[in-house]
């Protein structure tokens, strides 16, 4: 049995997938499986990873496509490692990742997942650094953090961290469970939320892969219109999360600010304070707000609870009714913004036509 199993999903990438691969075969460390869940290529992938003969690669094909979290966990299913590297089908393992991070796994028993840094590429292999503002060449450059201040900077501002750079516990599947296949945009981010609400993480402050960044947003988490309005949607369920914080104790060390809602926090309304901190806590965001909004509405439709909630915090329904009329939580504003625009040319058109007319 392999100590460390890499797994691979691999989609229509028949162009970088071979170099993938052989990054995996050159790590001094060896003591590792590949899997390979080819996700109904219609390009010449499958083909491509033929033609490698290592023993250790073990290649499953799905006839059509079926997504990359459905992938990911059928190489997960089928992976036998103690620790579980994940490597995306157009990036590549630097020299030396495998071994940097089992060792430290191996003398921190106390940590979950190790994380690293990466070198961002361009669609042709050349470094981007220095070359373009996007915000990947510098996003996964992130200090260390507990997991407790880890799933507040989740909570507030979003991922960070690079997934292909990662080596995990195969243990730590079985606590949090593997990437929910309802997702496309933020499964990651999901996952990393259930993973810190039970385990440590570290992130080596080294770059441990090449980052492919395709150009016209064709990384799955590119800014293209679907796939931002797909993230806010996927954004707000898995903040869902956050709702079985189970202690007091616990929430503060997430929130230090939760005590200026009160000293002592009922066990029973930690939903309470953690809909008024996703409502108040600056930067303002919509879909934050729909969470305590929804949070709220769920929360008071108990009437003993209800009552508690406004005995402890004079927070009443017609609080909360005016609450729900305070935020433009779905773009009113906007909308008659842009209703405005483009009445005003209309209204100024329509008295120049009228002028001449009367000419």
């Amino acid at each position: 049995m392999a100590r460390v199993s890499v797994v691979i999903a691999s989609y229509n990438h028949g162009k970088y997938i071979g170099e993938a691969i052989e990054s995996v075969l050159s790590q001094d460390y060896q003591d590792f499986e590949i899997v390979i869940t080819d996700d109904g290529s219609t390009d010449d992938s499958v083909a491509r990873i033929r033609k490698f003969t290592d023993p250790r690669i073990k290649l499953f094909c799905f006839p059509v496509n079926r997504g990359a979290c459905t992938a990911t966990r059928h190489c997960l299913e089928n992976a036998s490692g103690h620790y579980v590297a994940i490597l995306s089908s157009d990036d590549a393992f630097l020299p030396g990742k495998l071994t940097r991070q089992v060792q430290f796994l191996a003398a921190h028993p106390e940590v979950g997942a190790v994380f690293g840094r990466a070198t961002v590429v361009d669609a042709d292999g050349n470094s981007l650094a220095g070359r373009t503002t996007r915000a990947y060449v510098t996003v996964f450059d992130q200090p260390n953090r507990s997991r407790f201040e880890w799933l507040n900077y989740f909570f507030f501002q979003g991922n960070c961290l690079c997934h292909p750079t990662l080596l995990i516990r195969r243990e730590c599947y079985d606590t949090v469970g593997f990437l929910d296949e309802r997702y496309a945009q933020l499964p990651d981010l999901d996952f990393w939320v259930r993973l810190c609400m039970r385990h440590e993480i570290h992130i080596l402050q080294e770059p441990l892969i090449r980052f492919r960044l395709h150009s016209a947003e064709g990384n799955a988490s590119g800014k293209t219109p679907p796939k931002v309005r797909r993230a806010r949607w996927e954004y707000r369920h898995l903040l869902d999360h956050y709702l079985k914080i189970d202690s007091p104790q616990t929430l503060r060390k997430i929130f230090p600010d939760a005590g200026k809602y009160s000293e002592e926090i009922d066990p029973q309304l930690i939903s309470y304070v953690l809909a008024r901190i996703a409502i108040e806590t600056p930067p303002p965001s919509q879909v934050r707000q729909m969470f305590g909004i929804e949070t709220l509405f769920t929360l008071l439709q108990d009437d003993a609870t209800a009552q508690k909630v406004a005995a402890t915090f004079g927070f009443t329904y017609r609080d909360f009714i005016e609450l729900t009329g305070r935020y433009d939580l779905f773009g009113i504003g906007e909308i008659n913004e842009l209703r405005e625009r483009i009445k005003h040319p209309l209204r100024s058109l329509t008295r120049r036509l009228t002028g001449s007319f009367k000419k």
